[in-house]
């Protein structure tokens, strides 16, 4: 039984090495995912990410109502900001359309969890075509939506270009149609610049942790610690990638430390027996 112990013990050993050496090659094969360094040059369209910067919540649109709002009472919290034109029929279309899917998706309460908001870029747009849209997505949403879960506003060139340079997003005008990006920026309730996600479909998935790295407070700080430590962002792929690797072995080395530990206890609180001599 001893020599039993004692080879289980040092198959233990080595299973907790190897497992440690495992999470030392996941950690380092990870790390290639961090943000790529900017080197702060303004592109003539195209996006210069801003992270960690925050946007002037004092900016004024129109809602569709024609009323001015500030960005101050829309953004109360995780705000999912679409930099668009109404007129436009080709991806700023889709793109809409696509993120009414991802809504309909997503398993977090609108308003409560999130707000949505559709800005446009073309100063010449109108609250009526705002208003416009917003029936249009909304209805594209087939399940309870509130109205002011997603607002759809418009602007004069000041206030677009106030917001568009302090998101980094760069647009040309060609005639009546824009040259522009597609692009998708996800802000904290203070107007701190969250994450950019690209493209006309964003998956349920990733707009999900997104949200989540946009609460703020201490419950927030330490689910966002976990996701970080679960999840990577990947800036070429513009997606989260689920750390297989990294928490698999974690959890081997959870399992080969207790079962370490009940060897240790157990073999402790065993006596050898007393032979029949004494």
């Amino acid at each position: 039984m001893i020599c039993l112990r004692q080879k289980l013990l040092r198959s233990g050993r080595q299973l907790l090495l190897f497992t440690s050496l495992l999470v030392l090659f996941s950690a380092s094969g990870t790390a290639t995912c961090a943000e790529p360094a900017r080197a702060g040059q303004v592109s003539a369209t195209g996006v210069d990410e801003r992270l960690g910067s925050r946007i002037p919540l004092d900016i004024r649109f129109r809602d569709e109502t024609g009323r001015l709002v500030r960005l101050a009472d829309l953004v109360t919290g995780p705000t999912i900001i679409l930099p668009v034109y109404y007129n436009c029929r080709n991806v700023c279309a889709y793109q809409q359309g696509r993120m009414a899917g991802t809504l309909q998706e997503l398993e977090r309460r609108p308003i409560d969890d999130y707000k949505v908001i559709s800005i446009s870029f073309d100063e010449t747009e109108t609250p009526e075509m705002a208003a416009r849209s917003k029936h249009t997505y909304l209805a594209a949403i087939r399940k309870p939506f509130p109205a002011d879960g997603w607002r759809f506003l418009t602007g004069d060139a000041a206030s677009i270009h106030r917001l568009t340079d302090a998101i980094g997003f760069h647009f040309q005008r060609q005639g009546s149609e824009f040259i522009h990006p597609v692009a998708t920026v996800v802000i904290s309730a203070d107007g701190t610049i969250i994450r950019y996600l690209y493209g006309i479909a964003i998956l349920p998935k990733d707009l999900a942790l997104a949200i989540v790295e946009a609460k703020s407070g201490v419950a927030g700080a330490s689910v966002r610690k976990m996701m970080q430590y679960c999840f990577t962002y990947d800036p070429v792929g513009k997606t989260y990638i689920f750390n297989l690797l990294r928490v698999s072995a974690t959890a081997v080395i959870l399992c080969a430390g207790s079962f370490l530990l009940f060897l240790l206890l157990t073999g402790k609180k065993r006596t050898p027996p007393q032979s029949e001599d004494s």
